[in-house]
């Protein structure tokens, strides 16, 4: 592994433990909403939580997916222009 990929891994890994062992600062309420579900009980606002979670993941897993592209993308134009002057046509 290169040492890019291991200091991405390990703040990756200590982000996941942060957010494990201090599951309360990790909680998916503005404080609007937070302030409505003050009068609910657990569950609701545990299954609340839990779905507001939920509709992050596809924004998030889309913004990842076309960062990735567009490195990658990016990398191998740079390959191809520092080495081979080529013209397209």
């Amino acid at each position: 592994m290169s040492r890019k990929v291991k200091s991405l891994f390990l703040i990756v890994a200590v982000v996941a433990i942060a957010l494990t062992v201090f599951p309360l600062a990790a909680e998916a309420q503005c404080s609007m909403c937070k302030a409505v579900l003050s009068s609910s009980n657990a569950r609701f606002i545990r299954n609340f939580n839990l779905g507001v979670l939920v509709l992050l993941v596809p924004p998030v897993s889309m913004f990842c997916t076309i960062f990735i592209v567009l490195r990658r993308h990016g990398r191998a134009d740079r390959e191809n222009h520092d080495g081979n002057a080529t013209i397209d046509r």
